[in-house]
């Protein structure tokens, strides 16, 4: 038998068993397939994830080094206050890399993780926009007592629903993703009440309560913190299998407990 003829029967065996064939001859279970793409294994029409890279250890590189400088900085270490300096990570760091991960998972078909990078670069690139002060979002709130108005009841208002909605929206992620892994789960829900307690710190801004405005602004960036941990441990497992080191961290994998997704729908699915 030809090498070619082997070759292809392998991979029919391989495809039978549900396996994925990379372009490198390493086979992946649908299993391994949701650990590295943080997304379910489906039918694809096309070959991408064949011939292209895994993007998504370059969307989560861009989301944990943003968050955990957001994060230490909103629970004020080393006496830093305030993202003017850091500005970057609302625009470069976080959405750069998160918009050509979010582009690349589109185009390899990887829905879910596409929908994760995207749903994060409009959260950086949003919320980084409150920090210029050049666009002066407060003024039409402006007083002779505050002149900015950023500290005006009705802008931190503003913000506080803004952050409340981002808190349900996030919420509704950590449904999905206890189709995936235990990690990714848990960066969900924390950053959805993280999200929630923020919004919380600009209401107490706007009824005036500072020191209890300060205390949950430390709460969140704590919360933020242990996300961005576990962010760069589901990205130094990535990286790892990706470059075909054996270190076998458990991410709690969760998908076995669902039917499985890498087989076509039949009209007999839809009639049960």
């Amino acid at each position: 038998m030809s090498n070619d003829t082997s070759e292809h029967v392998t991979q029919i065996h391989d495809e039978e068993k549900g396996l994925h064939r990379t372009t490198t001859g390493v086979t992946m279970s649908p299993e391994l397939f949701e650990k590295l793409y943080l997304t379910p294994k489906v039918p694809r029409v096309g070959d991408y994830s064949k011939r292209f890279a895994n993007p998504t250890g370059l969307g989560l590189v861009g989301f944990v080094i943003s968050t955990f400088t957001f994060a230490i900085i909103l629970m004020g270490w080393g006496g830093a206050s305030g993202f003017s300096p850091v500005v970057g990570i609302f625009f470069f760091t976080g959405p750069v890399l998160l918009i050509f991960a979010m582009v690349f998972e589109w185009v390899m078909g990887n829905f879910f993780s596409m929908m994760v990078m995207g749903l994060f670069a409009v959260f950086w690139l949003s919320f980084g926009l409150l920090q210029l002060p050049t666009l002066q979002l407060g003024t039409p709130y402006a007083s002779s007592v505050d002149p900015t108005g950023l500290a005006s009841p009705e802008y931190n208002s503003a913000v506080g629903l803004y952050l409340l909605v981002w808190g349900f929206a996030l919420f509704t992620y950590f449904i999905f993703t206890l189709k995936i892994n235990t990690v990714f789960a848990l960066i969900f829900g924390l950053v959805s009440i993280a999200s929630w307690i923020l919004s919380g710190a600009y209401f107490k801004v706007a009824a005036g309560e500072y020191d209890a405005a300060g205390r949950l602004q430390k709460a969140g960036g704590a919360l933020l913190f242990v996300v961005a941990g576990l962010g760069w441990y589901m990205t130094f497992i990535v990286m790892a299998a990706e470059m075909r080191i054996s270190v076998k961290l458990p991410v709690g994998d969760l998908s076995h407990l669902w039917p499985r997704t890498d087989r076509e729908i039949t009209a007999g699915d839809h009639q049960d």
